[in-house]
């Protein structure tokens, strides 16, 4: 692939956290992009950075949700963000992730379906997807080829999308790639993952919430790497194919959350004090871990330490967020 050529992308929750990041990776390469999001307090938390979009002068933005999509430009990607995507919400309530996540990603096949294949206007359909589809693994990492066990509502949307894609691919010849990523981090997330409502509980003077005594092992891989992990495949890997993407970290969410009570504190001095750890969840996963070599024969890795950016995370969680 020419990495010269500049690309038309459509990009899915765009004013999201991770769909933020590969917006500013396309611009800065110089394509084009459709932006699409249903504007929620989900979307926009780095709001700063979301009006320095709008303002670019190859940024374009549609403000409607993917079930309700009509048409697609003529474009040579569909990058779909757009996900319904806190575990805890899907078991209170899935409605809202069947929507979204299942037959939001049918509409889109459907638009992408009813482009032409034969007059070169059909684009690739590149989905992320999650490690939750997997389930957990105690030991060891999950490849690509491994069989989807998803243990909550969240997770099985997610794959019942992926297998939509692989269906409408043969079905139909779409051509996709599916990226299923670790659990991300970096600045702008919305504050109900681990790291933003910890400090969010912080500032508040709310004790932390930690499921099964904070013992679940997470991956965590920065959100800019995962952006970069995006633009490798279109760069140099294969349609039809599915990557892993991994952050190479991984951790108890306990040590996660006392890694952020050390920065917002300054030390770790009665860190107990600040965790409660009498909550359990059902549908809780105990570790999950991916092995992404395949994406690494590419030449992609990541760059990001989590040891290195959590200060500077913490801090703007502290800093940029009314609570």
């Amino acid at each position: 692939m020419d990495n010269n050529e500049q690309k038309i992308v459509y990009l899915t929750g765009c004013f999201g956290f991770m769909a933020t990041y590969v917006a500013q990776a396309c611009l800065a390469r110089g394509w084009k992009v459709y932006g699409v999001d249903k504007v929620t307090p989900v979307s926009q938390v780095n709001k700063k950075l979301c009006l320095e979009m709008q303002m670019h002068p190859n940024f374009r933005f549609d403000d409607t949700d993917i079930k309700d999509m009509r048409h697609l430009y003529d474009c040579d990607y569909v990058i779909n963000f757009a996900a319904e995507s806190h575990v805890g919400n899907s078991i209170v309530d899935s409605s809202d992730f069947i929507n979204t996540n299942i037959l939001g990603v049918q509409n889109l096949l459907e638009l992408v379906r009813q482009k032409q294949d034969n007059t070169n206007s059909r684009p690739v359909f590149f989905h992320i997807s999650t490690d939750e589809v997997y389930g957990d693994i105690e030991d060891g990492a999950h490849t690509e080829d491994d069989i989807l066990k998803p243990s909550n509502p969240y997770s099985a949307s997610k794959a019942a999308a992926d297998m939509l894609i692989t269906a409408w691919a043969r079905t139909y010849g779409l051509e996709y790639i599916i990226l299923r990523p670790t659990n991300n981090y970096g600045i702008g997330q919305y504050p109900e993952k681990l790291i933003p409502l910890s400090v969010k509980n912080m500032s508040r003077g709310k004790k932390i919430r930690l499921h099964n005594n904070g013992t679940p092992i997470r991956n965590w891989l920065h959100a800019a790497d995962t952006a970069e992990a995006v633009m490798t495949i279109i760069e140099s890997g294969e349609t039809n194919e599915i990557y892993n993407v991994a952050g190479g970290f991984e951790q108890k969410n306990i040590d996660t959350v006392k890694k952020v009570i050390q920065q917002y504190n300054g030390n770790l001095k009665d860190w107990d004090r600040h965790v409660d750890l009498s909550f359990g969840r059902v549908g809780q996963d105990v570790r999950y871990a991916l092995d992404d070599s395949k994406l690494r024969k590419l030449g992609w890795k990541p760059k990001k330490s989590f040891h290195k950016e959590i200060k500077e995370i913490v801090s703007w969680y502290k800093n940029n967020f009314i609570w």
